[in-house]
């Protein structure tokens, strides 16, 4: 997205300008997005949909390319977007290479030279610009664009080199830079990883040890072999990882019944006849193997009579169903991360223009800077807003 709008805005005032992409596959995370589907965007897009620098910072940079402009600029380069009930927004062809095709064509166009695969190694500031150097490469250059990524998916290019050359320019990154939807671990015998395979609507809560709420979010959870992925933890993780970077403790807790009222469902059983039992109460709300496991969780037998049930009793069952802690004890790593938590402070960005504040003529955009989108298209968003903001302003300022 910056090279097209760089291309689109130079008006034959300046000289070439090239694109490299290190990556063994160009656009591979594209081609991996939304299930081999590509979900470009998301019809809603807010600064509380991500983490990282301060909303009101994100919110001027979104707000200058928004999901609007977007799906026009995909529908000017024959790509059609459709909006699902989850209010992710996909091509109609159901293909992410659609969506990739449409932007190295419209690349071409746009009078930019795509050198690929041609991996950077270093960037240096000179007094005429930037020394760039890889693969037997040594060009000068009078500006730069960095959209290195961060550490996420590192097979796909983003291994973390990006934010090495940012740092060798003189730029900051945060202390803490980690996994970001990410799918997280349980312990090895842990009775949700004998569910591998079961998905269940839940609601995810990150709290601190002493009961303090993180964030919270509604979503599908997946019970794996390893512990939990699915959209919700996807989306939660970086809270959690967040939390215990800066030394807090965090935990996890699930509600496995988040359309239920926690004191409806205590009446029912409170009010339930003499024959009803803990299995018969909870049938057809769960899969069975998860109903079994939750019954174990909450230290009764299928066979319990609810109204029979202590009070003590039937507090456990209920903290089961609604407050149930997960021990997570770590996540899967950037090779199944998402995105990357952390990066460079948009405090050191004009975000009109996604240029440093450090290094004159070094603009960011993309991951590398700390900013990261929940699931939904988010990540892809601030990926096309902030491309646009500094392929533009790159050019129109040589």
């Amino acid at each position: 997205m910056a090279a097209i709008h760089a291309g689109r805005s130079s008006e034959d005032r300046i000289g070439p300008i090239v694109a490299f992409d290190g990556a063994a596959k160009i656009g591979a995370k594209i081609l991996v997005a939304g299930g081999g589907r590509c979900n470009v965007t998301h019809h809603e897009v807010r600064p509380e949909d991500y983490g990282g620098s301060s909303r009101n910072a994100i919110r001027k940079v979104l707000r200058a390319y928004p999901v609007d402009a977007v799906v026009d600029f995909f529908e000017a380069e024959g790509v059609t977007l459709k909006r699902e009930e989850t209010g992710k927004l996909f091509p109609t062809t159901n293909k992410a290479r659609t969506v990739l095709d449409a932007l190295l064509d419209s690349v071409q166009r746009s009078g930019v030279e795509l050198r690929h695969p041609v991996r950077i190694e270093s960037i240096d500031r000179t007094e005429d610009g930037f020394q760039i150097r890889g693969d037997g490469l040594e060009v000068q250059a009078d500006r730069v664009i960095l959209c290195t990524g961060g550490k996420a998916l590192p097979k796909t290019g983003s291994d973390g080199l990006g934010l090495e050359i940012v740092q060798h320019l003189g730029h900051s990154v945060t202390s803490a830079i980690h996994p970001a939807l990410v799918p997280l671990l349980l312990p090895e015998g842990d009775a949700v990883c004998a569910l591998s395979g079961i998905a269940a609507p839940v609601t995810l809560s990150i709290r601190t040890g002493a009961g303090r709420l993180i964030a919270a979010y509604s979503a599908p959870l997946l019970c794996t072999h390893f512990g939990i992925s699915g959209p919700v933890v996807l989306d939660a993780s970086r809270h959690l990882l967040a939390a215990r970077a800066a030394g807090e403790t965090a935990e996890a807790f699930v509600d496995w019944l988040p359309d239920q009222d926690r004191g409806e469902l205590e009446r029912a059983m409170l009010t339930a006849s003499g024959q009803t039992t803990c299995q018969g109460i909870l049938r057809g709300r769960f899969p069975e193997r998860l109903l079994q496991m939750l019954l174990l969780a909450g230290g009764v037998d299928a066979t319990d009579r609810v109204r029979t049930l202590t009070k003590v009793r039937r507090i456990s069952l209920l903290d089961a169903l609604f407050n149930h802690r997960l021990e997570v004890v770590g996540d899967r790593g950037y090779t199944f991360a998402e995105a990357t938590a952390g990066g460079v402070p948009l405090s050191e960005v004009r975000l009109d223009s996604m240029e440093s504040r450090i290094v004159p003529g070094l603009h960011l955009a993309g991951e590398i800077c700390n900013v990261d989108g929940r699931v939904g298209g988010f990540n892809f968003q601030w990926a096309w807003a902030s491309g646009f903001l500094a392929g533009r302003a790159a050019v129109r300022a040589s």
